[in-house]
């Protein structure tokens, strides 16, 4: 009964709310760990869930050395799977109203400096139609600050190259936001399309048959005349950053933060930088105020003759 109550709750975040496949696979992952302790504890049923139990799993998962932000997310996931129950008449309390979530470390966001980004976009050969296409996801990433499972649902007809513009969905299209996008980038995607129309025929009638199942015209599409995957692009920037010698801990979320940390760091407004990231919550943002400040200090210690 709990396996079918949790394979009920993660279609519904699927395709009611329009989460990405990552975190699906979180909350999956998340509510197997739970489901696995409960059946260690002997508890068949939901309803013998009571705060007692959470806090004896909170005890294991300090024990298993789990940092506190992974049990900030498990305990997060679990919270809202139970909000679920009492929605669907399974439940009628929340056993977590008695649970206080562990404070977290709060870990400053790793960003990559203007000339590290210079020198990264620098690094594709764009003398063929892949290095062309990964220019155009690098400038895109860092130009617009969208989440990489944005960037992969990025079709031809949302770029607005006389506006420049980009409409941006995030999670299966239930939710869209414009997005300007600078003449850089906009300049990449046009000749990576471009380069596109040159290949050969038969990678011409991949891309076409695609389109025509699918009722769009994906942006950045793999050898194959696929669209992109998150965890593609995710490999293509691994490889840049293996021979541009730029730090290996970057990954594609990078150049969002980066984006919002150069922008408040050259006197935009928190607000603006909220409504550009698609954050619903002014608080998501105010990380890189922290961020900038941080920054600020680093500059007055090593500059200041009597700091």
């Amino acid at each position: 009964m709990i396996e079918k109550l949790t394979i009920e709750f993660i279609a519904k975040l699927e395709h009611e709310k329009g989460y990405s496949e990552h975190t699906l696979r979180a909350y999956h992952k998340d509510l197997s760990q739970f489901n696995t302790f409960l059946r260690d504890e002997k508890c068949s049923s939901l309803k013998s869930v009571n705060h007692l139990l959470l806090r004896k799993f909170l005890a294991v998962l300090r024990t298993n050395n789990y940092s506190k932000t992974t049990i900030a997310r498990k305990l997060a996931s679990i919270r809202s799977f139970f909000k679920y129950l009492i929605q669907v008449g399974e439940l009628v309390s929340n056993p977590f109203e008695a649970l206080r979530t562990p404070k977290q470390e709060k870990k400053l966001p790793h960003f990559l400096s203007i000339s590290d980004v210079d020198v990264l976009l620098k690094t594709p050969d764009c003398s063929n139609s892949a290095g062309l296409r990964d220019l155009a996801m690098l400038e895109t990433l860092y130009s617009t600050g969208i989440r990489v499972s944005e960037l992969v649902s990025l079709n031809e007809e949302d770029i607005d190259f006389f506006g420049g513009m980009i409409k941006v969905k995030k999670g299966k299209g239930k939710k869209e936001r414009l997005v300007p996008i600078g003449i850089h980038a906009t300049k990449a995607i046009n000749e990576y399309i471009n380069s596109r129309s040159k290949r050969n025929e038969d990678d011409k009638k991949k891309a076409g048959k695609i389109s025509k199942t699918s009722g769009n015209n994906p942006l950045f599409l793999n050898k194959y005349g696929n669209r992109l995957t998150a965890r593609s692009v995710a490999r293509t920037l691994d490889k840049y950053l293996k021979m541009s010698g730029i730090n290996l801990l970057t990954s594609p979320h990078t150049f969002r933060h980066s984006f919002a940390t150069h922008l408040l760091d050259k006197g935009a407004d928190l607000r603006s930088v909220q409504e550009l990231l698609g954050h619903s919550n002014l608080s998501t943002t105010q990380v890189y105020t922290h961020v900038t400040t941080e920054r600020l200090k680093s500059v007055y210690e090593k500059s200041h003759p009597r700091k």
